[in-house]
């Protein structure tokens, strides 16, 4: 059963303008060091492999309900690859710990995410299930 979904389309230009401005303050508030291994190993897409993942974070965000409320934080929220290949998220602190409080007995989480870019935008969707054991 679908328990939550969430969506977000960031700019491009407003991440590119946080990273130029707060520079590595900005990443390590706001982004896992997978995440920004990623980004540095894309020099020329850097700006947007972060700003999909902020997409991500914000959809996962709306998708438990709470905003960036609670005890989630951004960096709680990591974008990862499955072993497929395909984009989900990794949880940490209270990230997790909200999924976790949605999740009926019996069940276990899973997260679709789904990501995109064209200059300037970066979107992304969660849709969060829960699966019976």
């Amino acid at each position: 059963m679908i328990i939550g979904m969430g969506s977000d389309l960031t700019n491009m230009d407003r991440i590119a303008n946080s990273l130029e401005r707060w520079g590595e303050k900005f990443e390590r508030r706001c982004f896992t060091e997978i995440e920004r291994a990623k980004a540095a190993r894309r020099p020329f897409t850097r700006v947007g492999t972060f700003a999909k993942r902020w997409a991500a974070k914000e959809a996962f965000a709306k998708a438990v309900g709470t905003g960036f409320r609670r005890g989630v934080f951004h960096k709680d929220i990591g974008v990862v690859n499955a072993p497929s290949g395909a984009p989900t998220l990794a949880l940490a602190g209270g990230a997790a710990k909200r999924l976790a409080e949605m999740i009926p007995a019996g069940h276990e989480p899973r997260i679709h995410l789904t990501l995109t870019d064209d200059h300037p935008w970066a979107q992304a969707f969660v849709i969060i299930e829960a699966v019976p054991q």
